[in-house]
């Protein structure tokens, strides 16, 4: 196919990105079950980093490729001269490319716009209310059901039905809050919708279940982790509070941009043994999982930031270009 310069630099970047997030989203799967593992031996709030960075990667390091490589050394190098003419192969894994990212917009904006709703029905059936020793209000629906959520991503709010406030004591309600109010902090409701946004290994595969369902779970422990705070006494205040909404019968499907304090049903056994068991939980306050994560990060960023300076790379990223258009 015959493509004016513009065009043509709209495909590379498509199949670039389509290429290198291929192959990268390759080597995360394989590494998946290692690094699994090794998140489950950090502290959770630094495993589910982990895990949420290395799920982030293959979309974000394709992106940097296309606008830190492709793009300028097109621009740069390539003469805007008479329309040329596109391989097959080039112009499939373009297609490729646009029909990834536009299946993780679509996916990420129905995610949304199904909060929005979710919102408004829980604003319109609800009555806000000031709960004794917490500074911000919940939103308290008039329902039988088991509900203790915390939805939205940007204003995020705490939804209790009433069915949980009349079964909790005083103490396990608060435990309960808290533990929503750390998913806030952690703004896993963002990393949910960024989840959302990251394409997939393949169009319409994503190859990523194992690693984004243990950061589901490891962000969990964190969020119960930061509730109890290391006190005894707020540890088995939660565990009784799982057990006892749990005993309150299943609750209706939460939304993708909202955190339920029983999200996962078959790990409710396995965060109540956690918290009954506080020497089990990871609470070093010496971790060296943070300055490992922040040394890595900074350097390379470094070197990617000096690879692309380096005059050189922008004319091994135009051969390359030049390659993959024939």
């Amino acid at each position: 196919m015959i493509l004016p310069y513009l065009a043509r630099l709209v495909c590379l970047c498509l199949a670039a990105f389509f290429l290198v997030h291929v192959a990268l989203g390759l080597v995360v799967s394989l590494l998946t079950p290692w690094a699994v593992r090794a998140a489950g031996r950090m502290a959770p709030v630094y495993g589910a980093r982990l895990l949420l960075g290395l799920r982030l990667f293959p979309a974000a390091f394709a992106i940097f490729v296309v606008a830190g490589l492709c793009t300028p050394s097109y621009l740069y190098l390539e003469p805007q001269g008479a329309p040329e003419e596109m391989g097959v192969a080039c112009m499939a894994a373009a297609l490729a490319g646009l029909a990834a990212w536009g299946f993780s917009l679509a996916r990420a904006s129905r995610a949304m716009v199904r909060s929005a709703r979710h919102i408004r029905e829980c604003r319109e059936r609800s009555r806000e209310i000031r709960l004794p020793g917490e500074r911000n209000t919940v939103w308290v629906i008039e329902s039988a059901a088991p509900c203790v959520m915390l939805t939205g991503v940007f204003r995020p709010r705490i939804v209790v039905s009433r069915a949980v406030l009349a079964a909790l004591s005083a103490e396990q309600l608060s435990a309960v809050i808290r533990h929503e109010r750390a998913h806030g902090v952690h703004r896993d409701n963002l990393n949910r919708l960024l989840l959302l946004l990251a394409p997939g290994v393949l169009p319409f595969a994503s190859g990523f279940r194992k690693l984004e369902h243990a950061w589901a779970r490891l962000s969990e422990w964190a969020a119960d982790d930061r509730a109890a705070a290391g006190n005894t006494r707020r540890s088995l205040s939660l565990a009784s509070a799982l057990v006892r909404v749990a005993r309150l019968g299943s609750a209706a499907p939460a939304p993708a941009l909202a955190t339920s304090l029983m999200a996962d049903g078959a790990d409710l056994s396995d965060r109540v043994d956690r918290l009954l068991r506080p020497a089990h939980r990871a609470t070093r306050r010496r971790d060296r999982e943070p300055i490992l994560i922040a040394t890595a990060s900074v350097l390379l960023t470094g070197a990617l930031i000096a690879m692309v300076a380096h005059p050189v790379t922008l004319h091994s990223a135009h051969e390359c270009l030049e390659f993959l258009i024939q």
